[in-house]
């Protein structure tokens, strides 16, 4: 944290405001931010509930906009995402698939059909003793994501549509795939992690390189390496 930002390690299950598509749901970041350090937040981007990782905010409406502007156009920024998909996919590639305005996004962008691009690299392979399909086990892959462009849901979105969903995406993913992982696993979530972020300072200019660890139950799926 300094003069204009807070940097925050969101955990998953957390919301970052309040939302009506959400009433039930009580854990805020926003709001735990802002009572914690005493004064109002603006978020820069977002992270959809069941992710966790790098989350930014400014500190005065003026910083928010500038930083709002940079996501918005993607200068100067680099995203990397760590996730645990179905299946094997290809050692890397560039999936370049336009995407679908969604019904919820309230951003200012009317084009419906909207250009898209993300990077995958496989960084290593997963076997669950999980019968699917006829086959005797379940392949997972962990692989490393980065998206060129900033669409709602893109990474989830661009992994379903090579057929490598998420693991644990209610939206977009297996729902009888994901509950039987987690059983094997031990633990539900959406496997998807906002590990680094790379930017222009608002202010300054200078590029910061924000990281955030991968959460501890990543090591979960060290017993089927």
């Amino acid at each position: 944290m300094d003069d204009y930002l807070a940097i925050v390690n969101k955990p998953t299950g957390w919301l970052v405001h309040r939302t009506p598509l959400d009433k039930g749901e009580t854990r805020f970041v926003l709001q735990t931010l802002r009572d914690q350090i005493g004064q109002h937040v603006w978020p820069v981007h977002r992270l959809d509930k069941g992710t966790s990782g790098v989350l930014v905010f400014a500190l005065s409406a003026e910083v928010a906009s500038t930083l709002g502007q940079a996501f918005e156009s993607g200068a100067g920024l680099l995203k990397t995402y760590r996730a645990v998909v179905r299946g094997w996919p290809l050692p890397e590639g560039l999936i370049d698939h336009p995407l679908k305005r969604m019904p919820d996004d309230m951003r200012t962008e009317r084009t419906e059909i909207q250009p898209a691009q993300s990077r995958f690299a496989t960084l290593r392979h997963f076997e669950l003793p999980l019968p699917q399909q006829g086959f005797a086990s379940t392949r997972c892959a962990e692989v490393a994501l980065q998206p060129l462009t900033g669409r709602r849901h893109q990474l989830r979105r661009h992994m379903k549509h090579i057929a490598h969903p998420i693991i644990g995406d209610a939206t977009h993913g297996k729902g009888p795939l994901n509950r039987a992982v987690a059983e094997v696993i031990g633990l539900q979530r959406l496997w998807l992690h906002a590990q680094s972020l790379t930017l222009p300072h608002p202010v300054s200019g200078q590029v910061l390189r924000l990281a955030s660890p991968l959460p501890s139950e990543w090591g979960l799926w060290e017993a089927f390496a």
